[in-house]
């Protein structure tokens, strides 16, 4: 995946600019077995783009204004309760030369379409003409990234030939928040998806 950089914008006395993450996180027992896998990479490699956060599938990467944060939410919920959960399959590795190792998404049509709706409410995830969000069109779970040429070449010579399977049912997506340019993610709210026909999800956020 393509590393995103916000540059510096002009702060609105009064406002806050935020960034946020969509993601699918998989259930604990297999979150642990891949914190294994990255806390080895670490180990081996000296990467130290490996360990932070929780393993995760990133939907949307975007920055927008903290005054939106409720309609935003609104919004997400809206597009998460009308859709299906699905089944998530990881599969082996893959790499993106020469930077990124990840684990590969086998099922990425589902994940894929998940996207399609997010891009559904992009107006709300734009703070200004500085700041485009960002969509994963080609889905994955990632070990390590911004790796040095010979820390890519030495890893991938491994992993390309481990292997490597995992599942989950994604239920939920998980809507993740940082003041711009501070560390770490803070999970904002779980959108759980509820496969809701229109007029019940309607009905339900206006409760």
């Amino acid at each position: 995946m393509q590393t995103i950089s916000y540059s510096p914008s002009p702060q609105m006395p009064g406002y806050r600019l935020n960034e946020y993450l969509l993601v699918l996180s998989p259930h604990e027992e297999l979150r642990n077995r891949i914190s294994r896998i990255k806390k080895d990479f670490q180990e081996k490699y000296q990467s130290s783009f490996t360990l932070s956060g929780r393993p995760h599938i990133t939907l949307a990467r975007f920055v927008t204004w903290n005054m939106a944060e409720e309609k935003l939410l609104h919004r997400l919920q809206h597009i998460a309760m009308g859709l299906p959960p699905f089944k998530v399959e990881l599969r082996d590795f893959g790499s993106f030369p020469s930077h990124t190792i990840y684990i590969n998404v086998t099922t990425k049509q589902p994940v894929q379409q998940l996207v399609k709706e997010l891009k559904t409410a992009q107006r709300l995830m734009k703070a200004h003409k500085d700041f485009d969000p960002h969509f994963i069109q080609e889905p994955h779970l990632t070990i390590a990234r911004k790796l040095l040429p010979w820390q890519y070449e030495k890893a991938w010579l491994e992993y390309a030939a481990l292997p490597f399977t995992g599942r989950f049912i994604a239920d939920g997506m998980l809507l993740l928040k940082r003041p711009l340019g501070a560390n770490p993610y803070q999970v904002l709210s779980r959108l759980e998806l509820k496969n809701m026909p229109v007029a019940t999800r309607q009905g339900e956020l206006f409760v």
